[in-house]
């Protein structure tokens, strides 16, 4: 067996350590395990938020959205032909939508809302976020709204209610009466995001381009991609072959503060973490000095009988990775269990008006795993040597003459 790992081993698993040795090197694996534990469910928490809020915004937008400067795009069939053979490689879907500002009434109540017409083919993602009803927009008379909208308006699954929307984008006069449309309650989404949930309501583009007059015009396109990853360049692509009035916009463009916020907290937060950690396991050198100064005799001896310096090194190397080593593998085991608990009960919850979510969103990403503890049990090695490196130095006359 490799000498300076059978003599760390049998020092490692001794009986014979006094108390304060052993509460000191307790006290480096519990601050490795936590700091190892507490790096790793942050960054799972950032890709679970970076993860949630892309595919919620998704669900409800797309990954290119094209509007025009205009309001409005006429013959939008041809268009959509277009884009279709254009990109009938990389789109999953391509929906046409009629989108704009109305009043939503209930009774007494009243609210501003986003009527958003689509195909009812389309969106079909939305249907995972219905808590009640359906997502039925074949009738042009169905609707479907956000629950915070619901709660609001005191409605419910089956309710009638009225929009209210300006004709030809005008103010109501006597001459110019806006339109006025009823329609039925067909199901009720709740997406975890009040930017939804309060603002948001479906209808059957159809219906909404008769409410708002705009006869057989839209007012843009949603296109989803099969591969995320190509959004950037399809955007650029679509920018630069269509012309006016189209406007091409990604997902980060047109959410740009949400992603901005999203990368600002990936560079920070782990910078700040990572300090904790180098704090956590620079109590490897204090633990290995106190063995240093506790082995001293036992250096002088093993060195009288030939050790060289190189193998007294690499004992006190293979107790500093020993605490390493255990720390990393409780806190992977602590980040793991608790990552697990927020994944599965949503323990911890958030305001979802400030957050666009409920809950803590949790990803358990095993790179994450991987990552924090190849560097963690690195950067234990390095700062191992400097006690490791005086013990190797040290002069076998001087611990001997002093026993």
């Amino acid at each position: 067996m490799f000498f300076p790992f059978l003599i760390a081993k049998r020092d490692i698993f001794s009986r014979k350590d006094s108390r304060l040795i052993n509460l000191i090197s307790s006290l480096a694996i519990t601050g490795i395990a936590l700091a190892c534990a507490t790096l790793i469910i942050a960054l799972n928490i950032l890709n679970g938020f970076e993860q949630t809020l892309t595919n919620k915004i998704i669900d409800f937008d797309s990954h290119i959205q094209i509007t025009s400067y205009r309001g409005t795009l006429q013959e939008y069939e041809v268009m959509l032909s277009y884009l279709e053979s254009r990109l009938k490689k990389d789109a999953e879907s391509i929906s046409p939508f009629a989108s704009k500002l109305a009043i939503i009434s209930n009774k007494n109540y009243k609210e501003g809302v986003n009527i958003k017409g689509i195909t009812p083919g389309s969106n079909t993602q939305l249907k995972k976020d219905i808590i009640s009803g359906g997502f039925n927009l074949n009738e042009e008379g169905n609707i479907v709204i956000g629950k915070k909208l619901a709660d609001k308006l005191f409605i419910k699954v089956g309710d009638k209610i009225t929009l209210f929307a300006l004709k030809n984008d005008q103010l109501p006069s006597m001459e110019n009466f806006p339109n006025i449309k009823k329609y039925v309650v067909k199901g009720i989404f709740e997406s975890g995001m009040s930017e939804y949930d309060d603002l948001f309501a479906y209808v059957n583009l159809q219906s909404a381009q008769d409410l708002f007059s705009l006869g057989n015009t839209i007012t843009g396109y949603d296109i989803k991609l099969k591969n995320p990853s190509k959004i950037d360049s399809i955007t650029n692509y679509l920018s630069s072959t269509l012309r006016y009035p189209h406007y091409v916009r990604s997902i980060y463009e047109t959410h740009r503060n949400i992603f901005t916020w999203i990368s600002l907290q990936k560079e920070l937060i782990p910078i700040s973490l990572n300090i904790l950690n180098i704090i956590a396991v620079t109590n490897i050198i204090s633990t290995l000095l106190m063995l240093v100064l506790e082995k001293t005799n036992v250096i002088g001896i093993l060195k009288s009988l030939g050790a060289r310096n190189r193998q007294i090194l690499g004992i006190f190397l293979v107790q500093g990775a020993f605490i390493s080593f255990v720390g990393i593998v409780l806190g992977n085991i602590l980040a793991l269990i608790l990552s697990w608990l927020q994944y599965e009960f949503k323990i911890i919850s958030l305001p979802s008006q400030i957050y666009f979510m409920s809950s803590v969103p949790m990803q358990i990403n095993w790179m994450n795993f991987a990552d924090i503890s190849l560097k963690t049990f690195l950067l234990s090695l390095v700062v191992a040597l400097l006690p490791s490196y005086i013990a190797a130095k040290t002069k076998p006359v001087s611990t001997l003459r002093f026993s």
